[in-house]
């Protein structure tokens, strides 16, 4: 199933894409009983039984009552996290090794374990959406996409073989970055917490659709120019082991959001770096999931 956000005249709803992916059904008239408002509250609530209900409305007679998704608009699956985006960094080889290039030899080591680190998110950007370059404060604007984690329930000390159990779903990412920030401060959250720099979509599709353990392509472009195309079997450190370390000794909350790490192609990583800036349309996609479109402004 592929559950998002959406806008609809003046009001925001919750809603569930038509097997074909050409409707939107409303949640609330599938489970009626839901007084959920918030993508959040709904993995927090959400039972099998409800699933279940939902897939019955989809596996039935259900275009007629959907609304045409070109009516729609569609927002982040979740618009306002609770917690900053937990993210992996250089979690692919290849990006391990364009990093290390652009740091130098001489500052960059490998990490013995994978690095962590918080993502400022006030709120997530969504389809169609700006992305506000800040040129006063960094001109070197670049793009990450990655596969996101959705975790669907409360958990701590989770073992790699449970990993899936407390997932709840998976969605689009784009690690949006400035790159001298990073730099200047020789960490990764300054750079990448800067408003509007998290955008996800278009949908979250429920883990029941993605074969475990999860290989699939990443694949971004700017300005329909692909710049990265990677498979996450190609993970240094798989998602059964990102949740392992995770949750060890810290809580996991429902909608947590694990941003997996980017492939190689980053602008960074290029011998004459081809960074973002105003004007730009920059596309992440990953097949089973969806495109996410933003433009830079």
């Amino acid at each position: 199933m592929r559950f998002l956000t959406y806008k609809y005249g003046e009001k925001t709803f919750l809603g569930v894409l038509t097997e074909d992916g050409a409707k939107v059904l409303e949640l609330s008239k599938i489970l009626l009983g839901t007084s959920s408002k918030t993508m959040i509250e709904f993995i927090d609530g959400v039972s099998n039984a409800d699933l279940d209900a939902v897939r019955e409305a989809l596996d039935g007679d259900a275009d007629h009552k959907g609304i045409p998704l070109a009516e729609v608009k569609l927002l982040a699956p979740i618009t306002r996290p609770i917690h900053d985006i937990l993210c992996v960094g250089v979690n692919y080889k290849e990006h391990l090794e364009e990093t290390k290039r652009w740091l130098g030899d001489e500052n960059f080591q490998k990490p013995p374990k994978s690095i962590y680190f918080s993502k400022r998110a006030v709120e997530i950007i969504g389809p169609g959406a700006d992305i506000v370059s800040r040129m006063d404060l960094d001109e070197e604007l670049d793009y990450e996409v990655e596969l996101a984690v959705i975790i669907g329930k409360k958990c701590k000390d989770v073992t790699r073989e449970e990993a899936e159990d407390v997932i709840f779903g998976y969605s689009v990412f784009n690690d949006i970055s400035a790159r001298t920030l990073q730099r200047e401060h020789q960490q990764w959250s300054r750079g990448k917490g800067l408003d509007t720099f998290s955008a996800m979509g278009p949908v979250i599709v429920t883990k029941d659709e993605m074969p475990f353990p999860i290989e699939v392509d990443v694949i971004s472009s700017v300005n329909g120019e692909e710049r990265q195309h990677s498979n996450t079997a190609l993970f240094l450190n798989d998602i059964p082991g990102i949740i392992a370390d995770l949750s060890a000794g810290t809580t996991l909350e429902p909608g947590d959001i694990i941003a997996t790490g980017t492939p190689s192609g980053v602008a960074l990583g290029m011998k004459e770096p081809k960074f973002m800036k105003p004007g730009d349309c920059v596309t992440v996609e990953i097949p089973q999931i969806g495109k996410l479109t933003n433009y830079v402004v």
